[in-house]
């Protein structure tokens, strides 16, 4: 073949390539993004147009937090009990599995492949903590000749201290835990519907998680903590402003990040362009300007005041139509993010009964029975509320995460004092566990006060180890950085595995593979005494 004929071969392979490419890539290319289209689409209306679950059913679900702690620390006890000696063998190793097994996978498993049982699994998990009490009460009242009665009474009178805010870091861990497992749980078909977030009215479990976010931000805020404000009102207002850039920077990044990757959106959650982080710092902006110029003390009423009448501009004008009305979202900004504009008076609210509460949990106390006195406080204010909660809901309107309107407030705030205060009794349960056992290196809010002694010395060594091997101690080190962490491996498991297809039992190896990588990457910082903070 002669090289003329050679080089018209090509030139028309050349011409046939470009042809095929042309005309068949472009049909390639739209094929793909009409599938990922497709896929997205799907998976959206899996997270919409849901009513939720029974407030008992939430409450339920909730229950399982004090009670796995109190198991965690009970076999602490008990191996102390038969080893005389903490932490575990393998310590880094066993730990973390100890923790993992306890804490992580009861929570995951009961909203997933148990949620049906979960009654059930209650009841078990309940029953293995009584028994093991009252065997640890049993054995100790028998080594001391100490009758029950007569160590309870004088657990009641002991003195206190404590190193931690009480309580409330149990409650900011465990929210943040069960957000991590459901914000990914939500996108598997094994994830109960009941339990996802509601498209208008009702209450799911991931409702609940939102405002409890708030109200976890709330108890520990510089007002409840009591700490003075330095320099002008003026100088205080803008310094808590520019505090909040990294739950600004958090907020553009997410919404970049999934206007880019196609990510699939629940609008009707917060809208096109808001998301939570911008909730977050709008709210810590807004009630910083009012507790700066408003006493701190007076902030559970403001929070009432403003829930209530934000309730009847609802009822009173056509914002309750506005806001649920979903076919005018491309006017302009505010019709475009209308749910989370419009349900920052709600979250506000939220957020201002929450410093009330929090600054109520840290007054000074020094004895046992001052502190179960303010756990039966906060639990008769929990049922107050359920009970205005039921009233508002027959004679006003249901719970709606979606507007934050007043019955949602009433809602998170019953909860929220419902869990503060199970867990709080779960801290006491293992406080008089420690001292009958006389194992008091297992990490709690409170210990109790003993004076100076050798065996006082040993002990703080082993509960400076035992709390720095705690998963709690890892997770509370860097909450944010754990929740951010969450939302990253959220979106890299939806681009790996096709969540809605996959079996029940492949749906939990991928959950809980997930909550370990979070848990990992948290434990070894806390380890390395690592504390990630963006300001």
């Amino acid at each position: 073949m002669s090289i003329a004929a050679v080089h018209r071969l090509v030139i028309h392979v050349k011409m046939v390539y470009s042809s095929f490419i042309n005309l068949f890539f472009p049909h390639v290319i739209l094929i793909v993004f009409l599938q990922a289209m497709a896929e997205k689409e799907v998976k959206e209306a899996f997270i919409r147009n849901l009513n939720g679950t029974s407030l008992a059913e939430v409450t339920l679900g909730l229950s399982l937090a004090p009670v796995v702690l109190i198991n965690r620390s009970l076999i602490l006890i008990l191996y102390y009990q038969a080893k005389r000696t903490l932490p575990l063998p393998f310590p880094i190793i066993s730990h973390l599995f100890l923790d993992f097994s306890v804490l992580i996978l009861p929570l995951t498993l009961s909203c997933t492949i148990l949620s049906s049982n979960i009654l059930h699994v209650f009841t078990s998990l309940a029953f293995v903590s009584a028994c093991g009490v009252c065997y640890i009460c049993f054995t100790s009242t028998q080594s001391h000749a100490q009758p029950l009665q007569k160590s309870v009474r004088i657990f009641l009178q002991s003195h206190t201290q404590f190193n931690q805010v009480p309580f409330v870091t149990l409650f900011r861990v465990f929210v943040n835990v069960k957000t991590a497992i459901s914000i990914l749980a939500v996108d598997f078909a094994i994830f109960p519907r009941r339990y996802a977030k509601t498209e208008t009215y009702g209450t799911g479990a991931m409702d609940f998680g939102v405002g409890a976010f708030v109200f976890a931000n709330a108890l520990v805020c510089p007002e409840a903590r009591r700490k003075s404000i330095s320099g002008s009102k003026m100088s205080h207002v803008t310094k808590q402003i520019l505090s909040v850039w990294p739950l600004l920077a958090l907020g553009f990044a997410r919404f970049v990040s999934v206007k880019m990757t196609n990510y699939q959106e629940h609008v009707t959650e917060y809208g096109v362009h808001w998301n939570f982080f911008f909730t977050l710092a709008t709210v810590r902006v807004l009630a910083s300007v009012l507790l700066t110029f408003l006493p701190a003390r007076q902030m559970w009423i403001l929070g009432l005041v403003i829930g209530m009448f934000y309730q009847f501009i609802l009822e009173a004008t056509e914002l309750k139509v506005f806001i649920m009305h979903n076919n005018d979202r491309e006017k302009d900004f505010l019709h475009a993010n209308k749910e989370g504009i419009f349900s920052l008076a709600g979250y506000v609210a939220i957020y201002l009964i929450g410093v009330q509460i929090g600054l109520y949990v840290m007054q000074p106390r020094s004895r046992v029975s001052e502190w179960l006195r303010m756990l039966l406080n906060l639990f008769l204010g929990s049922l107050v509320l359920f009970g205005c909660l039921h009233i508002c809901q027959n004679l006003v309107e249901p719970v709606s995460r979606r507007s934050a309107n007043f019955p949602f407030v009433l809602w998170t705030v019953a909860q929220s004092l419902y869990l503060l205060s199970c867990l709080g009794l779960a801290d006491m349960v293992l406080l008089f566990s420690k001292r009958t056992s006389g194992c008091h290196a297992i990490p709690s809010s409170l210990n109790l006060y003993k004076k100076g002694a050798d065996s006082d010395e040993l002990s703080g060594k082993e509960r400076g180890e035992t709390e720095r091997l705690c998963f709690i101690q890892a997770v509370s080190r860097n909450q944010l950085l754990f929740f951010l962490l969450a939302n990253l491996m959220t979106g890299l498991t939806n681009s790996l595995v096709d969540t809605l297809s996959c079996s029940s039992s492949f749906s939990v190896c991928v959950l809980l593979l997930y909550m370990f990588i979070n848990c990992l990457v948290m434990y070894v910082l806390h380890l390395c005494g690592i504390t990630v903070k963006f300001w």
